[in-house]
């Protein structure tokens, strides 16, 4: 297999993946206030995200930035829940309006592009191309983050248009489902409730 096609594949998975939920929730709760027309701003959307996310991915890598594992796992729920909350704001879905969606997906993508950067590390081979390696492991995420998008504004579709539910409602019944579900991620990656372990142990320990 050659170096595009392993690190595409990788890309792929990353987000198409039973264990990428987190992923998958942000991505839903970016795309929840479009509609299908809106392909081409959900497509700068996507790519704005992958942009975000390949720029943390590769300073981390590269050990140029470093931040504590837990607090980015417990980081990246609470990008979600923000999303979620920010699309409960919007009333109109005016280009203009939901312009915003923009910064949010670049400034998103940052921290979620910290996430991954062990196990890059640990899959690059000294003798391949760091630079073909992230870049093939970009489209593939950005591909397998189009499909989802694709799929969302499908449903999107089905239930504005076709079952007749208002697309404010939608908005808000799609956001407060991965609102929920974010949440309780959160709640499970509290970084402190390790350290209180820690503690309560290294206590007993001496006790």
């Amino acid at each position: 297999m050659n170096t595009f096609t392993f690190y595409f594949s990788i890309g792929w998975e990353h987000i198409i993946n039973a264990e990428a939920l987190d992923h998958i929730f942000f991505i839903a709760a970016l795309a929840a206030i479009y509609m299908l027309k809106d392909w081409r701003q959900v497509l700068i959307l996507v790519t704005a995200f992958t942009i975000g996310h390949t720029i943390t991915l590769i300073l981390s890598t590269k050990r140029i930035v470093t931040v504590n594992e837990s607090w980015v796992e417990f980081l990246i729920p609470c990008t979600i829940v923000a999303t979620a909350i920010s699309n409960l704001f919007q009333k109109s879905f005016t280009s203009k309006a939901i312009r915003v969606n923009y910064f949010l997906a670049l400034f998103f993508g940052l921290i979620h592009g910290l996430a991954f950067a062990n196990v890059l590390r640990l899959i690059l081979a000294p003798e391949q191309s760091f630079a073909l390696s992230m870049f093939s492991f970009s489209v593939g995420l950005e591909s397998g983050q189009i499909l989802i998008v694709f799929l969302i504004l499908l449903l999107s579709q089905f239930f504005i248009q076709v079952l007749k539910i208002q697309r404010l409602h939608w908005v808000i019944f799609l956001s407060a489902v991965v609102f929920g579900l974010a949440m309780e991620m959160a709640l499970q990656r509290l970084p402190w409730d390790k350290k209180i372990s820690e503690i309560v142990g290294i206590t007993k320990s001496i006790v």
